[in-house]
């Protein structure tokens, strides 16, 4: 919905700005603001008190979600023989190598995760400009390189996440669609700041959760207390 329509305002006017909402009721807010016209992906914001500049403040990690994001994510693996096999098998919707890499190079784009096994990475290094940018690109931190394959694939289509923190020291991720339950939104959110504050670097000082922001892809912006770091499907 544009900003500028009447349905936006009248979304809005149900948030109060000043105030610091808890998770369930940012999610009940949410819920309540998102476009009746579709099935909106309700997302979360976060500002962190970190320096992304500093190696040592890089933040980034993954995190299963208990209640799957509400799609099912298109998935592309790197591999070769046996791998490839099983990769088929846990229900990849892209298997190969050299031919794969030649596809992405010739502007095929249309997935959300990327999953090598790690003799494959010298390959897809190739690519790294095109995937990394667009954090695309296979990382063993991240679970992304790995010989099991299988089970890579079967954890994204899960509703397994990744994020990082963006140069201006923001992460962006989806907690799941506005026709979730708001305790399931909630219990998502909860399992999502768990592993961003696992995440936190050590050199990090001062605030680390600065400001939260949960939304849908249509509606308004409501504040989240980020002192709020447990019990998070209360109201």
């Amino acid at each position: 919905m544009s900003k500028n329509s009447k349905a936006y305002r009248e979304a809005a006017e149900k948030i109060d700005r000043d105030n610091l909402y808890t998770p369930l009721e940012a999610a009940k807010l949410a819920k309540e603001t998102s476009s009746k016209k579709q099935d909106s992906t309700v997302e979360v914001a976060i500002r962190l008190g970190v320096d992304p500049r500093k190696a040592d403040q890089m933040v980034r990690g993954t995190v299963n979600l208990p209640h799957g994001t509400g799609k099912t994510a298109r998935v592309i693996v790197f591999a070769v023989g046996e791998k490839a096999e099983a990769a088929v098998a846990a229900g990849a919707d892209e298997v190969g190598s050299d031919d794969l890499i030649e596809k992405i190079q010739g502007g095929f784009l249309d997935f959300d995760a990327a999953i090598a096994t790690p003799d494959q990475m010298a390959k897809v290094g190739k690519i790294a400009r095109v995937l990394g940018p667009r954090g695309l690109m296979p990382n063993p931190k991240t679970g992304t390189v790995t010989p099991d394959v299988a089970k890579a694939v079967n954890e994204i289509k899960g509703g397994k996440i990744n994020f990082r923190v963006d140069k201006q020291a923001n992460l962006h991720f989806v907690i799941g669609k506005a026709s979730f339950d708001e305790t399931k939104l909630a219990e998502n959110y909860g399992a999502a700041i768990d592993e961003i504050m696992r995440a936190k670097p050590s050199s990090s000082k001062g605030r680390y959760l600065k400001k939260i922001v949960v939304s849908t892809t249509t509606g308004p912006g409501i504040l989240v207390d980020p002192s709020v770091t447990r019990g998070f499907a209360e109201a």
